[in-house]
């Protein structure tokens, strides 16, 4: 039997943990190519090289595997997120370094993005749970360094860190829809020093009389 480019290859019993990282490549795939609604299990099944059976075995349903899904893209960029903040103690550096890593995100081959960013399955409840997590999460990461560094009480420090984390994803999702007429790394080091000059305009902790 021969396979196509697209479809992997039928073949023996691997170890669960294997089976489900490789269902959800390939529903990666499909998800980000035709979408949630479009998408359908015999695709996945057919793109993963694997019977439907298999599939269910993994996964009860079609929502089940996207929540997987949206569950490991949350995951990835929360990470990212936290590592860069973690990365240094130079506020410029992890504004920076914090902005590159949507840039990073959003440019990668694999397209995840598309379903924390562009899902069409944001009115349900538990997608919607999920995509609000990413900036809920990464906001909170980024209001504590602004709270310990300038003072700001809580609700203050948050509202500036969803500022940052909204600036970081629309102007990194509008960068790569409209061509790359700038490259990533210029692109995202300039939206990194508009979002400084705006931040560093507060005051440290230790300059609050």
């Amino acid at each position: 039997m021969t396979t196509t480019h697209d479809q992997k290859p039928r073949g023996g019993r691997m170890p669960r943990t294997a089976r489900r990282a490789q269902l959800l490549e390939s529903a990666l795939e499909v998800f980000v190519a035709q979408g949630y609604h479009a998408a359908a299990m015999d695709d996945i099944a057919e793109k993963a090289g694997v019977s439907k059976p298999v599939l269910y075995q993994h996964f009860p349903g079609k929502l089940d595997l996207y929540l997987a899904l949206l569950d490991q893209s949350c995951d990835t960029i929360i990470h990212a997120c936290n590592e860069a903040l973690a990365s240094t103690d130079d506020n410029k550096m992890r504004v920076t370094a914090t902005m590159h890593v949507f840039y990073d995100y959003v440019s990668s081959a694999q397209g995840a993005f598309r379903l924390v960013f562009e899902s069409d399955l944001t009115n349900e409840s538990p997608v919607r749970e999920r995509v609000d997590r990413v900036t809920r999460e990464c906001a909170e990461a980024i209001a504590e360094v602004i709270h310990e560094d300038t003072g700001l009480p809580g609700e203050q420090s948050r509202l500036l860190a969803v500022s940052l984390v909204g600036m970081a994803q629309v102007s990194a999702r509008f960068w790569l829809d409209t061509g790359h007429d700038i490259s990533q790394e210029d692109a995202a080091t300039l939206v990194a020093g508009l979002a400084w000059r705006g931040i560093r305009g507060y005051p440290r902790s230790d300059e609050q009389p």
